[in-house]
């Protein structure tokens, strides 16, 4: 009688084991090594997100000027002679800095701004150069009634180069003069900021403002030109939008620099509003002729032919 013989032990059956085992520990290892990568990048992100003056700045590619000059020409209330002269000014200067110009109609954004005042034009207008130019970096706009008038001063030099905007920066002041109870930051850095302004004696000065290109950016022209703001009939319009959402949105005081007035926007003699020392002087930046098209017995084109022609002659002599 014969009996089956009990299998053999493999001689390769212990290896196996210990390769099987080692394969599992292998696994352990990459997974653990998986979870750890993949809580640091969300980590990152979440950094990147919650702090994006972390990121690196927008950067214009070769052939894309890093600055785009926002110009609305209103036909409708300035003349063609006066366009012109505004046309030329801004043209003159975007040439000697290698910046760029958009100038856009007033009317092309009708629709857009319904029944408010035409005023409103400046966001959607701006969100169109943005969208225009996606690689520039900054964004200014200069209101018509306003004439640059040291063209020698760049941005950059100006306002926008590192340790100049900290040094300009008014800290702990009220947003809209003269005693407001919100106060711009105390300790805010200049990294921090994604827009510089100016104010007058009374309010924010939107005609003369710099928007520099980012998600903030597009935040900010979709909270400024929100249909529940254009339809408050603030007695000032987008002004007083805008002195609206800076006491009462500290996410966008938290971005935002303000600016002496004659750094930005000096006013000229017969402009109602000017700060303490906001009236134009020799040597300043740009001069508003604030009200020259809404106030009765003023006329913009003659405000601005005695200041056009001391351009000039700036312009020349360079």
């Amino acid at each position: 009688m014969q009996f089956a013989l009990p299998p053999r032990r493999s001689p390769h059956t212990l290896p196996l084991s210990r390769s099987s085992r080692m394969s599992s520990y292998r696994r352990k290892q990459l997974k653990s090594a998986a979870v750890l990568a993949f809580a640091i990048l969300s980590l990152i992100y979440l950094v990147r997100y919650l702090y994006p003056s972390a990121s690196p700045s927008v950067a214009a590619p070769v052939g894309t000027s890093g600055v785009v000059i926002v110009t609305l020409l209103d036909r409708q209330r300035f003349s063609e002679s006066y366009l012109k002269k505004i046309v030329a000014n801004r043209e003159d200067y975007a040439k000697r800095h290698g910046y760029t110009n958009f100038f856009a109609s007033v009317s092309d954004y009708g629709d857009a701004v319904g029944d408010a005042p035409m005023s409103w034009a400046v966001a959607p207008a701006t969100r169109h150069a943005m969208a225009t130019y996606p690689s520039a970096a900054y964004f200014f706009h200069l209101a018509t009634n306003a004439l640059i008038m040291n063209p020698t001063k760049s941005l950059e030099s100006h306002i926008l180069e590192k340790g100049r905007l900290e040094d300009l920066m008014m800290k702990d002041v009220p947003i809209v003069p003269p005693d407001s109870i919100i106060k711009t930051f105390a300790h805010q850095k200049e990294n921090d900021v994604d827009l510089i302004l100016t104010q007058d004696s009374e309010d924010l000065n939107p005609g003369s403002l710099i928007l520099k290109n980012g998600e903030f950016a597009r935040f900010f022209l979709d909270v400024w030109f929100d249909p529940l703001y254009r339809n408050y009939n603030f007695a000032k319009a987008e002004t007083h939008g805008l002195d609206h959402i800076m006491q009462w949105h500290p996410t966008v005081i938290a971005r935002t620099a303000l600016v002496p007035q004659r750094i930005l926007g000096s006013y000229s003699s017969d402009s109602p509003g000017a700060s303490l020392d906001g009236t134009y002087k020799d040597g300043d930046f740009v001069i508003q002729f604030r009200g020259c098209v809404d106030t009765q017995g003023r006329d913009c084109a003659h405000e601005l032919e005695p200041y056009y022609k001391l351009w000039e002659k700036k312009r020349q002599s360079d």
